[in-house]
């Protein structure tokens, strides 16, 4: 059997369900390949996902589409390319306390911000502050990375970024209540979050098992809409415990119509990616020339 390794972009979540539905139902096996999922967790975050994709530890990561561009643009380029959307479209925000008086991005001025660290990131939490009409001068805080989400809730930030399907049902079960700012509305074209990224190179090299990847992978996906309650107990078994009082259910309902249909799951489209580039380079973010064709493939999808 052919070993194939994925890195996952944070703990066993409702994004990475079809994986491990696929894993379990034999989906992979049955098309001759061994999946090794790695989870973060494993090594604290010391190496990102993307990172031991370059650096040859696994032929597969999660990671958003800015980090697609991070190293295709970096001083030693590499040729990340993302071959699948696991979301068609865009389930993060900004989540906040809404006791602390932030009731829109502009509130955010003088807060402090609990950042990834990505390389973008902060200047586009900062734009959206300056397109709602303040300064854009937040202070950061980079907290352990699988750690950021506790500095909201433990009160050492007053910010950060999250799923909505994913912490965002979380905080629905907290005593604390919480207002959330996403990235269209407030004129920030984001695109695709999270994508399955590979090395272009490989993808060229190794077009017939990482197809067989990806078909496998659609399957796991379209069982979800089909079998959800016994999709649900198979990510049961592999999330953290310290995320066991989330609601998968209502997770997994938020999370389906965004995966989007057999036909079009994992499809990405130019002109969504095209727009945030054209907006990342217009915001003086990237100044390298850069096309969105040379960010993203749907070979790996084409049966």
């Amino acid at each position: 059997m052919k070993t194939v390794k994925l890195a996952l972009d944070w703990t066993p979540n409702i994004n990475h369900i079809g994986f491990f539905v696929a894993q379990e139902k034999g989906f992979y096996q049955a098309l001759d390949l061994q999946v090794q999922i790695l989870d973060p967790f494993v090594d604290k975050y010391q190496t990102t996902p993307a990172k031991k994709v370059e650096l040859g530890q696994a032929d597969f990561a999660l990671c958003p589409t800015e980090s697609i561009i991070s190293y295709r643009t970096k001083k030693e380029p590499f040729d990340l390319i993302a071959v699948a959307a696991i979301l068609q479209n865009d389930l993060s925000a900004i989540v906040v306390e809404k006791n602390k008086g932030i009731h829109s991005p502009k509130d955010l001025d003088g807060k402090v911000y609990g950042s990834y660290n990505a390389r973008y990131e902060e200047a586009i939490v900062m734009e959206m502050i300056r397109n709602d009409g303040g300064q854009g001068n937040m202070n950061v805080l980079h907290p352990e990375k699988l750690g950021i989400w506790n500095t909201l809730w433990n009160g050492n930030c007053d910010a950060t970024w999250i799923f909505l399907n994913w912490e965002g049902i979380e905080a629905q079960k907290m005593p604390a209540s919480f207002n959330y700012f996403k990235m269209a509305d407030f004129g920030i074209p984001y695109s695709y979050s999270p994508v399955i990224a590979a090395s272009e190179e490989k993808v060229s090299h190794k077009t017939d098992t990482y197809r067989a990847f990806m078909q496998a992978t659609k399957k796991g996906y379209a069982f979800c809409q089909h079998q959800p309650d016994e999709a649900i107990s198979i990510l049961h078994k592999k999330r953290p415990e310290n995320d066991a009082h989330i609601d998968l259910q209502q997770a997994l309902a938020m999370s389906l119509q965004h995966f989007g249909g057999e036909k079009e799951w994992g499809m990405m489209e130019k002109k969504t990616i095209q727009k945030f580039v054209r907006w990342i380079k217009e915001k003086g973010l990237e100044s390298t020339d850069i096309s969105a064709d040379d960010l993203y493939t749907n070979t790996c999808l084409i049966d």
